[in-house]
């Protein structure tokens, strides 16, 4: 069965939506102006709306046609990432260092999808939820409608989210159970040293040269301390120190990002880096302060809701199309921590195009529009089949 043709109806629509949403982007905990959209456009179709759940998420509540005791959740992310937008299209953000880079304006408005035919046609037993998460990109967004009792107050059986994907081909579907994408800590490190004139560096105590031997000592973490049948990767992503050519400044800055699939290797490769970069502050004599912090768990898929979804991917996509064959990915996504919550699945939606994710010439292909959205809708439609 293809695409759902109610749904195939209004694409158009959707695609307006996603425009409008591009055009506008906002990032985590900021997002006032796109839940407000998703309320409104919820509470038109009839669908009972809880706002401010996580700061700016939205909720919404639909009963099915039939009566069901049973609840599946849905669930889009909202926010944009801050960076610059270099593709020229003609609905690009009006927002400089705002930019829907990773495609969630486009998972907001399959979820947005799902909702209206759901809502038009109601055939199902039970409540469908569909959640919309503020802040994914690294700022805890999913832990902030959890810690606001999201499925305590909304009690799921099961929970659902997708992501666009450039790596697979249009009209590909990707889902596996078990670990499927990393867990993630994010690390600050500042070096304080002495400054001194640049020609004169015996007066001082060089961050500079402190944080480069941290750097490079750090990269034998993962290579001669982790199990190597367990991944895990450590990243430096930032060096920051200086402001003149002949000046030997005070401080360094360091950042970064660690991955991991197992949460005892996670543990170690921050054990290390703390290790290390103490063992660095009393070889050059400065102080070395590290900050780490936990962002995203590991998201693990559950067996049987993985086969529920992969099911309703073939009725979509045809079975030749959805890809089962475990595929686990560095990449970190915080619908982690509502699969810790409740029971469900993840998956990834092929499109056309080709640019990778959260580079500033990412352009996510209208025609994944109602593909993901009949996905979440005959999702809940199955799941909620009249007992």
């Amino acid at each position: 069965m293809p695409v759902i043709s109610r749904i195939e109806a209004f694409s158009g629509e959707l695609a307006d939506i996603r425009h409008d949403l591009h055009a506008h982007p906002e990032i985590g905990f900021e997002e006032e102006r796109t839940s407000g959209i998703v309320a409104e456009k919820l509470a038109g179709w009839g669908i009972e709306v809880h706002r401010g759940i996580g700061r700016t998420g939205v909720v919404g509540v639909l009963k099915g046609k039939r009566d069901g005791a049973r609840t599946v959740g849905l669930r889009a992310d909202m926010d944009a990432l801050p960076m610059d937008e270099l593709t020229n299209l003609p609905y690009r953000s009006t927002k400089p260092g705002r930019f829907h880079g990773c495609g969630h304006d486009g998972h907001t408005t399959m979820l947005l999808g799902a909702a209206r035919y759901l809502a038009e046609t109601r055939d199902f037993a039970g409540t469908a939820l569909f959640i919309f998460q503020p802040a994914e990109e690294g700022l805890g967004g999913a832990r902030a409608m959890l810690a606001d009792k999201l499925f305590e107050r909304f009690p799921c059986a099961e929970v659902y989210g997708l992501h666009n994907s450039p790596d697979l081909d249009a009209g590909q579907i990707a889902v596996f159970p078990g670990k499927a994408m990393a867990g993630a800590s994010f690390f600050d490190i500042r070096i304080t040293g002495r400054g001194s004139h640049g020609a004169m560096p015996h007066a001082s105590r060089d961050p500079i040269v402190a944080a480069t031997a941290l750097a490079q000592a750090l990269q034998s973490v993962v290579s001669r301390n982790a199990d190597p049948l367990k991944a895990a990767v450590l990243s430096i992503t930032q060096i920051h120190s200086g402001s003149a050519y002949n000046v030997i400044p005070e401080e360094a800055t360091l950042a970064g990002t660690i991955r991991f699939f197992d949460d005892a290797v996670g543990e170690l490769v921050r054990a290390r880096l703390r290790t290390i970069a103490a063992g660095i502050a009393e070889s050059f004599e400065v102080r070395v302060e590290v900050d780490i912090r936990d962002i995203f768990s590991v998201l693990e898929n559950h067996p049987a809701e993985t086969a529920a979804m992969a099911d309703a991917a073939r009725e979509i996509v045809g079975d030749a199309n959805v890809l089962t064959d475990p595929r686990p990915t560095m990449g970190s996504e915080d619908f982690a921590d509502m699969l810790h919550a409740v029971p469900g699945a993840y998956c990834w939606v092929g499109h056309a195009g080709t640019v990778a994710l959260h580079n500033p010439s990412f352009v996510l292909d209208d025609g994944i529009l109602p593909v993901g959205a009949s996905l979440l809708a005959r999702v809940v439609e199955r799941r909620l089949q009249a007992a």
